[in-house]
């Protein structure tokens, strides 16, 4: 992290890392309930690597003021949320996982979510970003309280636009001092492995099935098996958790020049097309490929390479980077 070029490198590789958690993640999801192995990936992966993406994210949106900035948000942010929610919706009526041919532009299909969410964390910046980390503090209890609203869901992203959004505004508003501080600290990456170790140990004695959906944060506490007073404690332990994974994460990456680095630039290419991918293999070999940890593994990681290549990125960006 000592120069800027140093600090690209980092952060590309840190989010080739996280794209392909999210593709392996998508990859192992059908297979988790029956496999203990690939439950305890899952439940760890769900656990920090969406947390660490949007974190970045937000340490990027440091220029939200600047003139503009809105309006290549709606660019680069919401038309392709638009255009790829249509794309899914005709490919589900095709395959027959839905029976009538409708475009809802209000109930992200999949993974798309995200791309909804983070244009609407880049507009709550201009509410809570000026109050620094008095801000935060509200965005948490925000975070925390949504889930008590019982039909606050899917709909417009709503739920997980606030239960993460605390995530983004940590993001906004670290700096490269404070990375440095977290990245650089002596026993950092000794530290990063025994909490990860230990975390993967943890998920895989005592995590409880029916827990997943606190993960996920696409519902209320009501949905999840009932509202308990107590149920804000256990999302705000979540969120101390889960940055405490995410800060032991961090140490790990790289800042070297590899050949995967450039990919990193290009993670909203592998982001929005994985999904057509992973359904594809997945209704091929429905039950082939779910004890074959390697295949998982290599499959996945084939599949950021692909999509995150020069040539995907050439010919679907009039898709993925729509000028207005």
């Amino acid at each position: 992290m000592a120069s800027t070029t140093n600090r690209s490198k980092y952060f590309d590789n840190a989010k080739f890392i996280l794209i392909f958690l999210v593709v392996f993640g998508h990859m192992i999801s059908p297979y988790k309930d029956q496999d203990k192995v690939l439950f305890t990936l899952y439940s760890v992966i769900f656990l920090f690597h969406m947390p660490a993406f949007i974190l970045i994210s937000g340490y990027f949106a440091k220029g939200y003021r600047k003139k503009g900035y809105l309006l290549k948000s709606v660019q680069k942010i919401l038309i392709p949320y638009f255009i790829f929610q249509i794309i899914y919706s005709v490919v589900y009526f095709l395959v027959g996982k839905e029976k009538t041919l409708e475009f809802d532009l209000f109930q992200p299909h999949w993974s798309l979510w995200f791309l909804l969410s983070l244009f609407f964390w880049n507009l709550l910046l201009y509410v809570f970003a000026r109050f620094k980390w008095t801000g935060l503090l509200v965005a948490v209890i925000v975070g925390i309280a949504i889930g008590y609203v019982e039909n606050a869901g899917s709909f417009l992203s709503i739920s997980r636009t606030f239960v993460f959004f605390p995530y983004f505004l940590l993001g906004f508003l670290l700096n490269g001092d404070h990375l440095k501080r977290i990245i650089g600290a002596k026993y950092a990456i000794p530290t990063g492995v025994v909490i990860i170790t230990t975390t993967f140990l943890f998920f895989g004695l005592s995590f409880p099935e029916n827990a997943v959906p606190w993960l996920l944060g696409d519902t209320s506490f009501e949905n999840m098996g009932g509202m308990q007073l107590t149920d804000g404690l256990l999302r705000a332990l979540q969120y101390v958790l889960t940055l405490i994974v995410v800060f032991s994460f961090l140490p790990l990456i790289p800042s070297n020049q590899y050949r995967i680095t450039k990919i990193g630039e290009r993670t909203l290419y592998v982001y929005l097309f994985h999904g057509f991918i992973i359904k594809s293999i997945q209704y091929i070999l429905p039950n082939a490929i779910s004890e074959n940890y390697l295949f998982l593994i290599v499959f996945s990681f084939i599949v950021c390479i692909v999509l995150g290549s020069y040539m995907i990125k050439k010919y679907t960006r009039p898709l993925v980077e729509l000028k207005i």
